[in-house]
Parts: structure tokens; C-alpha cells; sequence
């Protein structure tokens, strides 16, 4: 028994086929190729739905004006990337994104609606910018207009989670709990 292992370890290395994170633009198309980018990358996810709860802690006038924030710089550093612009240190932002809106979801930090949007603003344009620098052969306009609609709903996501969260335990301590979780998680992509 302990022989087979081995060998159906060795088959099964042999015969997989690599996987691809994005999804090619010439078999889906564009739009689709944009809309699931930020689907499959744990980082997007996690500060996408970081941004909803922490939205929704806030409560009032940054409930849709923050993620509102991210989603429109988020397409400023995507034309940023189009035109040639670098940015320095995208990747690094983009994992410090993770660790910093976890922290202000665990700590459920509340700041007014344009500090708040400033916040997120500044980590949506290396988001935007690391999807403009990701284009390939998309077509830049329909793969923009998918990442965008699903960074969007993935705050709608958050916002959905934060609301149910607060409605149902009468209390942010599961919220501050997932952005604790979120923020170990930055680290874990940033340092492991």
C-alpha cells in the first residue's frame, strides 16, 4: 500500500495539465476575461470585500461613496497602466491593501466618507494599474468594463456581508473578526 502512493502521486504530477488563473481573451472574449480577473486572485477578493464591510461599518454617506471611490480610481490606474505610466511598487501595495483594510475592518475604524475614500482610493490605483499591466490581448474598454463590474459587485458582496453581520449578531464582532482574518491573510501572501 505504502508503494502505491508514490506511484499514483508520479501519475497524477505527469498527467496534470496546468491551470490558468485568468481566463484567455481569445477563447472567452474580453469582457470576460476582465470580469473574473479579480475573481481569481485571493488578494482582489479579500480587499474587494474588505472595502463593502468596512463600508458598511462606516454606515451613512460611505456606504456607497467608498467603494464608489475604489471602483473609479480603480479605472484612473488602469488608463494609468494603458498609457504607459508605471507605477512603483504595485505588488507591494496591492498585499499592503490586504493587510491595512483588514486592520480597519478589525479595528472598526470609522473616519468621515472622504478620509475613507482617500484610503481605499490610494489602494485602488495599484489595484487598477496591476489589471491594466495584466490586459494581454483583451480589448482594453470591454476587459475594463468586466473587472470593473466585478470589483463592484464584490463590494456589493462585503457591504451585503457587513449589513447581515451587523443585523444578525446586533454587533461588528464578526466583522472585526473577518478583517483580522483578512489582514493574517495579507501577511500570509505577503511573507509566505
Amino acid at each position: 500500500m505504502i508503494r502505491r502512493i508514490p506511484l499514483a502521486l508520479a501519475a497524477l504530477a505527469v498527467t496534470a495539465a496546468p491551470a490558468f488563473a485568468h481566463l484567455n481573451p481569445d477563447e472567452h472574449g474580453s469582457f470576460m476575461a476582465g470580469f473574473s480577473h479579480p475573481l481569481f486572485g485571493l488578494d482582489h477578493i479579500l480587499v474587494m470585500v474588505a472595502v463593502g464591510l468596512w463600508a458598511a461599518q462606516i454606515g451613512g454617506k460611505a456606504l456607497w461613496g467608498v467603494p464608489a471611490a475604489f471602483v473609479a480610481t480603480m479605472a484612473i490606474g488602469f488608463g494609468l497602466a494603458l498609457a504607459g505610466v508605471d507605477l512603483p511598487f504595485v505588488e507591494p501595495a496591492i498585499l499592503a491593501s490586504v493587510v491595512a483594510l483588514g486592520l480597519l475592518v478589525a479595528m472598526a475604524v470609522k473616519l468621515d466618507t472622504a478620509a475613507s475614500s482617500a484610503i481605499v482610493a490610494v489602494f485602488a490605483l495599484f489595484h487598477g494599474h496591476a489589471h491594466g499591466g495584466e490586459l494581454g490581448s483583451a480589448g482594453a474598454l470591454e476587459f475594463g468594463t468586466g473587472f470593473v463590474v466585478a470589483t463592484a459587485l464584490l463590494h456589493v458582496a462585503g457591504i451585503g456581508l457587513g449589513l447581515g453581520i451587523a443585523r444578525l449578531s446586533g454587533g461588528g464582532a464578526a466583522a472585526r473578526i473577518l478583517g483580522a482574518v483578512t489582514a493574517l491573510a495579507g501577511l500570509v501572501l505577503a511573507f509566505g
